[in-house]
């Protein structure tokens, strides 16, 4: 069966559509880099995933963070509980690693804005 996908490589959001039954045609992009997107996004989506975490030692209580690479779109909520946990202490700055290797993903969870 056929399935639509908006492509998000770039602002043009193609509408693609996507034939797993066809080896994962591509079908409906303006560009050649919206066929590996479709088919990426049928057979192992991933995120890059952005949040914030507590940190103590300065006004700002949260302090912003995001994996370094993309993660398998399965271990977003299991990714999350990890990051929940988290308690920075300030100052940080942008790229401190806060979690390596999270979750066995090779993705870093890194800071992503100096905090004094």
């Amino acid at each position: 069966m056929k399935q639509e996908v908006i492509c998000v490589i770039c602002p043009r959001g193609c509408r693609l559509t996507v034939d797993p039954e066809n080896d994962y045609k591509v079908t409906g992009n303006f560009c050649a880099k919206g066929v590996p997107y479709g088919k990426a996004e049928l057979i192992n989506p991933t995120r890059v995933v952005t949040s914030t975490v507590k940190i103590d030692g300065e006004k700002i209580t949260r302090c912003p963070v995001k994996t370094d690479q993309a993660i398998p779109k399965k271990e977003i909520k299991n990714i999350m509980q990890e990051i929940n946990q988290v308690n920075l202490n300030a100052p940080v700055k942008a790229g401190d690693i806060v979690i390596q290797n999270i979750l066995n993903t090779d993705a870093n969870l890194v800071v992503t804005r100096d905090i004094d």
